[in-house]
């Protein structure tokens, strides 16, 4: 077996090289636009990508990824390997190494201690942790000295690089967060909203949903960077106001996520200000459909597909049916043109475990009538289907954003050509994507029949992105609404298949097994329906140098090497 290991891509060292003269501070502010505001600074308690890029500034894992996929460090001194040690040979445990003499931004030294911990944190069983299959199928975490860590796997591990790498699974102080174990988590308020890290800023502010400034980190290991004194994020507005704010006003240096129309972008690109770049990863625009009964009369810790199963969205031709009916090709020419390609895949990439699967690229409506038909929903007077009492009426729910609107409004009719009623919800980003176990307008609450989104796994490994979906990750009370499973997929046979994976070491037979398991999710049970395969795209001011968008990590990744130009 070939492990990678490469500590830095060119494309990173070159990311680097325009910061490595700068003193740091030297350039002043940094402002940046997340029109989806952020509304914690602890990933752990968020699925939202919004809450991974922010925390990015701060907080950091033990390595990351390049923009061409590839693992580099950050608080590891080295990337473990078969050739160097790190790995065992047995494949049963990895042991990292951390760079000496890494301070926290109050000053601490950051030790053994905190990876252990932060490992502990994630997987106490009720803590809600939301990054919690970047853990699955580990043992135990042990501190062998001060800067050494070991983690030693249930069975062999092919690929250790999940836990504590990539944004989404950073190392939290111990001295900060040791009360904060278990249901204490989201209790936590100042530890969540005001980390203590290692990155390259630290926050002065937080206001949730609104507003997070930063100062730059007097501790961090570089003492040149990073090149701004300040930085803030701005949350709220909309996709196309955050565009417009960097590309025609100049007031922001960065805007995250512009997920707008192609014509759109190409006509505020025309001012000369700056540009929208994009990156391919493993984002995937889709829908997800709810195999429970959404309503609220059920008592809260009852969603399942076993104690109230969804009326109709259990039965397959209906799922089936529902992705029969759409048009993805041209859902990608309206929504994103030249960056999003039409995809059956919840797993796009990368290539090895990208299934076959193209069968959904073509829409079939009269198919999917007589689908439906054959499995007994006749059409009503109403122009609804119903069956034994029950009509084809739905909620359709996703944030507020244009591109989403639209997809929604052609779905609507697309639907209706088959007999389904559809309501179209919208929810402002911020909630919709947020981590308010008070909240019932989060995804992850999920009181709707179908619900749109994309999210994105790090790296080159997507296994623990499918570990998501197993029965024990469904959202609930018990988890603080924090589990990952948003369908409530349940199928024992994709949790044993998830088990082989697990302790398959041969790459081919993994990526095999990957694509079988990213059919169950889709093209056989349609708990999951992929729209279409999207670069990551974010604008950026012509004064801003050092960007290099990342799909494979936070597109923060590299903000401690931004710099101003002229």
């Amino acid at each position: 077996m070939k492990l990678k290991t490469l500590l830095m891509s060119a494309a990173a060292t070159l990311a680097l090289a325009p910061a490595a003269m700068a003193e740091r501070g030297s350039d002043g502010a940094l402002n940046i636009i997340m029109w989806q505001a952020p509304s914690t600074m602890n990933p752990y308690l968020s699925g939202g990508t919004k809450e991974i890029i922010a925390s990015s500034m701060t907080l950091e894992p033990l390595a990351g990824m390049t923009p061409d996929g590839e693992h580099y460090t950050r608080l590891a001194a080295e990337i473990p390997t078969l050739e160097n040690g790190g790995i065992a040979e047995d494949l049963k445990s990895v042991t990292w190494k951390l760079q000496e003499g890494l301070k926290w931004s109050d000053g601490s030294p950051v030790t053994a201690e905190d990876v252990v911990f932060t490992g502990q944190y994630c997987m106490d069983p009720e803590g809600g942790c939301s990054q919690l299959a970047k853990f699955e199928g580990i043992e135990s975490i042990e501190a062998v000295d001060d800067l050494t860590v070991r983690i030693n796997f249930i069975d062999a591990m092919p690929d250790p690089y999940s836990a504590f790498v990539g944004s989404q699974s950073p190392i939290l102080q111990k001295a900060q967060f040791q009360n904060c174990l278990g249901a204490n988590a989201p209790t936590c308020t100042d530890q969540n909203f005001n980390p203590i890290g290692t990155g390259p800023f630290r926050v002065t502010r937080f206001l949730t949903n609104d507003v997070i400034t930063f100062e730059a980190n007097p501790e961090y290991r570089d003492p040149a960077k990073p090149a701004f004194a300040t930085a803030t994020v701005k949350g709220g507005g909309d996709a196309a106001a955050a565009a417009r704010s960097v590309l025609e006003t100049g007031e922001y240096d960065y805007a995250w996520n512009t997920q707008l129309a192609p014509d759109v972008i190409a006509g505020m690109e025309q001012m000369g200000r700056g540009k929208v770049s994009a990156a391919f990863g493993s984002l995937v625009e889709r829908i997800h459909v709810n195999l429970t009964d959404p309503s609220s009369a059920h008592p809260e810790g009852e969603r399942s597909t076993a104690a109230h199963p969804h009326p109709f969205l259990t039965d397959p031709a209906v799922r089936k049916a529902l992705s029969m009916a759409i048009d993805r090709q041209l859902l990608t020419e309206i929504g994103y043109g030249a960056s999003g390609q039409p995809t059956c895949n919840y797993v796009p990439a990368p290539e090895a475990w990208a299934s076959d699967n193209t069968e959904c690229l073509t829409q079939d409506i009269a198919g999917a009538n007589a689908l439906l038909e054959e499995a007994g929903w006749v059409m009503g007077g109403s122009g609804v289907r119903e069956k034994d009492g029950v009509q084809l009426r739905m909620v359709y729910q996703t944030s507020v954003n244009a591109v989403r609107q639209d997809f929604q409004a052609l779905i609507k009719q697309w639907w209706s050509e088959i007999g389904i009623e559809t309501e179209l919800k919208t929810v402002d980003a911020s909630v919709f994507f947020g981590s308010d176990p008070g909240s019932p307008d989060t995804l992850q609450k999920f009181y709707a029949d179908v619900e749109m989104y994309a999210d994105n796994f790090e790296g080159g490994n997507p296994a623990p992105y499918l570990a998501k979906w197993t029965c024990d990750k469904a959202p609930s009370p018990a988890n603080q609404w924090q589990g990952e499973n948003i369908s409530r997929f349940c199928d024992e046979a994709y949790d044993q298949l998830l088990a082989e994976l697990s302790r398959t070491v041969d790459p081919a037979e993994r990526a095999e097994i990957g694509k079988r398991l990213n059919d169950m999710l889709t093209k056989e049970s349609n708990a999951i329906i992929p729209l279409v395969y999207r670069g990551t795209a974010s604008a950026h001011s012509n004064t801003l140098g050092g960007v290099n968008l990342n799909a494979w990590d936070s597109e923060l990744w590299n903000v401690a090497d931004w710099t101003r130009v002229q």
